[in-house]
């Protein structure tokens, strides 16, 4: 089963980018500044950032739909980053090398299945979720923390 997996789109966070401490502290959101690779998954460029790199530590609202399944969390995106990535039929990086939670919604938004996987081994469970049909799209969370990690669907 042909499948992607898209980064998040930038805007929501585009009004983020340069603003002093202060004014992101007031909008829930904080700068950091990866001291380490891998530790920092940015959710934008589905890559975790570089030692050096600055990324903004926001929350973010990945299930915004009217049901018992809404969510939210926060989410590391790379300040500065306008492109969101796509990988078809492949795994980015920050997912294959840590714990997974991955989550299979319907249409109408209810998750209706979820697994617990090594990143490394994700494939086979995309495929075998996305080949039911009542499966809309999955969530992928990094399994410790529980944050949002990336959406994907069938291509």
């Amino acid at each position: 089963m042909p499948f992607q997996i898209r980064g998040l789109d930038p805007a929501p966070f585009l009004p983020l980018y340069g603003l002093s401490d202060t004014a992101l502290a007031a909008r829930n959101a904080r700068r950091v500044v990866a001291d380490a690779a891998p530790g920092y998954p940015d959710r934008i460029e589905l890559r975790d950032a570089r030692p050096g790199e600055t990324l903004l530590l926001a929350h973010y609202e990945h299930h915004p739909h009217r049901t018992p399944f809404r969510a939210s969390h926060a989410v590391f995106v790379l300040e500065g980053a306008t492109e969101p990535a796509t990988f078809v039929d492949k795994v980015p990086e920050p997912l294959r090398i840590r714990p997974i939670s991955l989550r299979a919604f319907d249409r109408a938004h209810d998750m209706i299945d979820a697994d617990l996987i090594d990143g490394a081994d994700l494939v086979p469970l995309i495929e075998r979720f996305l080949a039911r049909p009542e499966v809309a799209y999955l969530h992928a969370h990094y399994a410790k923390r529980g944050c949002f990690a990336a959406l994907i669907e069938r291509a």
